[in-house]
């Protein structure tokens, strides 16, 4: 398969219902795509703006700073110690990893790219780009011989479920019976909610305690979109295996994808400073308890949604006329269809809006 090959992008699918919002006379309310809204943090501004001067290319694998910043974080902030910057890689976003991953591996016919159930579509690309067969399983039991890549969500995108350290240690266990590459995609990790997950972090797959200590075939992904509104930036990472880091810094060095030098600084300003990133946080608690018993009123029941930026809700009924019924009210979401079959009677909020049309959104859903 080819880039020709691939469907439309689903998001068009949605134009007649984002047209239907804008013509409520309070305007629309976007909760369809998690794009950040808020201003980009000072201090990575700042850090952009010193770093103007790049006349020279910038380093595939990161300069030492960004890498230092990396293995820091890790430490700091997702309870993985004993990293290197040997360990570690600069990406252009976390989407053209999750896309290029497959490629850059080596993977094509005849080999299995395993994505989560309820799942971003771009796992299902990856595979399909370079001729793979992609396979929804959240089970590792189903994970079949022939299993090349494992793509982990957590917390999920679109449904907030967040695994623990025991469903690490199963996958990573399955994944080595299986000689398979296991990915853990994490960009949502600084966004725990319910349960346990208000008080400690969202594990890593990278964690001692899931991997006791053998980052073999074992990788993680990040991104500073959400925690530091930085989507314009592109602005993300991988870490995990020395052998795959190294093959993947060979790859993408002979394909030229390199992180802008400013970006650069500005990621390790972002790294460096945890005020910020708990700052938004509280920002996205608040819109998301105003949010959240406004959906529920409404008729809806939330799955999921443990953590991460989305509510995962479902009222019994296909997700398009869930989708007409808000849109008559003004408000927009995305659909359960763009994120595998297995959902097509959920949709999924953001609580990427500002203040205002968070609260405006729970007035009209709850008539109020």
């Amino acid at each position: 398969m080819g880039v020709a090959d691939l469907a439309d992008y689903p998001w068009d699918a949605v134009a007649p219902y984002a047209a239907t919002a804008r013509a409520h006379p309070g305007g629309i309310v976007d909760l369809s795509i998690g794009s950040p809204v808020d201003p980009t943090p000072a201090v990575v501004a700042a850090a952009l703006a010193e770093a103007t001067d790049a006349h020279s290319y910038p380093q595939t694998a990161g300069t030492p700073r960004l890498r230092e910043e990396i293995v820091n974080w890790f430490a700091r902030r997702r309870h993985v110690p004993g990293l290197s910057v040997d360990d570690v890689l600069p990406t252009i976003g976390s989407k053209e990893l999750v896309a290029l991953l497959p490629l850059l591996l080596g993977l094509g016919p005849g080999d299995t790219v395993v994505h989560p159930r309820a799942a971003y579509p771009t796992y299902e690309v990856g595979a399909r780009l370079v001729g793979a067969t992609p396979l929804a399983a959240d089970d590792p039991a189903a994970w079949p011989d022939g299993t090349r890549l494992i793509w982990l969500n957590s917390p999920g995108n679109p449904d907030g479920r967040v695994l623990d350290h025991e469903q690490l240690r199963a996958a990573v266990a399955r994944a080595r019976e299986l000689g398979a590459v296991i990915a853990g995609d994490e960009c949502y990790a600084e966004l725990g909610w319910d349960g346990r997950w208000a008080e400690e972090p969202v594990p890593s797959i990278l964690d001692p305690r899931v991997t006791a200590g053998d980052l073999t075939g074992v990788l993680a992904v990040y991104s500073l979109s959400k925690q530091s509104n930085l989507a314009g930036y592109r602005a993300a990472f991988l870490a995990g295996d020395r052998d795959l880091v190294a093959r993947l810094l060979t790859a993408r060095k002979h394909v030229g994808l390199m992180l802008p030098a400013p970006v650069q600084a500005a990621a390790a300003a972002a790294l460096a400073d945890d005020a910020h990133v708990a700052a938004q946080k509280e920002l996205y608690r608040t819109r998301r308890a105003i949010l959240r018993p406004a959906v529920e009123a409404a008729g809806f029941r939330i799955d999921g949604s443990e953590g991460g930026l989305y509510l995962w809700a479902t009222e019994g009924r296909d997700a398009w006329e869930s989708l007409g019924s808000l849109a008559e009210r003004g408000i927009l979401a995305g659909p359960g269809h763009f994120y595998g079959t297995h959902f097509p009677q959920h949709v999924r909020f953001s609580l990427t809006a500002t203040d205002e049309r968070i609260s405006e959104a729970a007035r009209r859903l709850t008539g109020s």
